[in-house]
């Protein structure tokens, strides 16, 4: 799994938001939050730039942790 800082992630309507982008990209992703941390970890197929790049367009940027 790899993780990333969403700074911006601090609701569940940010968290529901962020899944939904990440399952747009790849629907079989798995996926945990740890928001306290605002982080999330994923296990995906999908080339990492692509996912951030459309967190980004969501409204929320990411950075590796």
């Amino acid at each position: 799994m790899t993780t990333y800082n969403i700074p911006d992630m601090s609701c569940g309507h940010c968290k529901a938001t962020v899944e939904k982008t990440i399952h747009s990209v790849d629907p079989a992703a798995k996926i945990a939050f740890d928001m306290p941390a605002r982080q999330v970890s994923l296990e995906t197929s999908s080339d990492a730039a692509l996912v951030l790049a459309e967190l980004a367009k969501a409204g929320y940027p990411a950075a590796p942790a």
